[in-house]
């Protein structure tokens, strides 16, 4: 079955393919190669290289290497943009729903910390790259919005700037990329939990 990304790129059903990789485990070691590497340095050929396989192989699951990168993005994005469908997000005391969104959105990047880190590193050199930072902005916005919300209510503190307020959360949570490992004795509940302890608590009305 085909379907359509909300960047735009065709997204076809994981193919089997050849014995060893299909889709999902390629775009897996591709993003790996785009994290290190720099997605613009980073070839099909050395894709192939890593995998021990062809680029012939790559191309029966992937038309092009900018679909390899939408398909990425389309992971972290994807995860995001869910927190604010789900009632949570949508309803109740708007402090409320600033706290299950930035809880929600930590655990997001932890259980999907190869394809985040990879969007914290685009900067919009293609049109699959300046789709996924308007994509990333409508979600910076929305907590923005709960932000400003937060402190009209008088829950959250309204000495401080509130665009301050802003680029301060999301600074906190996304460093998480730099230095988290899952796997590690700190699980994703347990980050989210302290991030906005340390995150919040100096921020609330008392």
């Amino acid at each position: 079955m085909t379907g359509t990304t909300k960047s735009g790129t065709a997204e076809r059903a994981p193919r089997a393919g050849r014995p060893g990789y299909d889709q999902g485990s390629v775009l897996e070691i591709a993003v790996q190669l785009f994290n290190e590497h720099g997605y613009d340095a980073t070839s099909m050929g050395q894709l192939a290289e890593r995998l021990g396989t062809s680029k012939s192989a790559i191309y029966h699951h992937f038309t092009s290497k900018e679909e390899v990168l939408a398909l990425a993005l389309d992971h972290a994005l994807g995860g995001l943009e869910a927190i604010l469908e789900k009632p949570l997000a949508r309803t109740g005391a708007p402090d409320a729903s600033l706290t299950f969104v930035l809880r929600e959105a930590v655990v997001v990047l932890c259980e999907r910390l190869p394809s985040v880190t990879l969007l914290l590193r685009v900067r919009g050199n293609t049109d699959v790259e300046r789709q996924a930072l308007e994509r990333r902005r409508a979600f910076d916005r929305t907590v923005a919005d709960l932000v400003d919300a937060a402190r009209a209510e008088g829950t959250l503190r309204r000495d401080i700037d509130s665009r301050t307020t802003t680029r301060l959360l999301f600074g906190m949570i996304n460093s998480i990329v730099e230095w988290y490992r899952p796997g590690g004795p700190i699980t994703p509940d347990q980050l989210a939990a302290d991030v906005l302890a340390v995150a919040l608590d100096g921020l609330r009305s008392h």
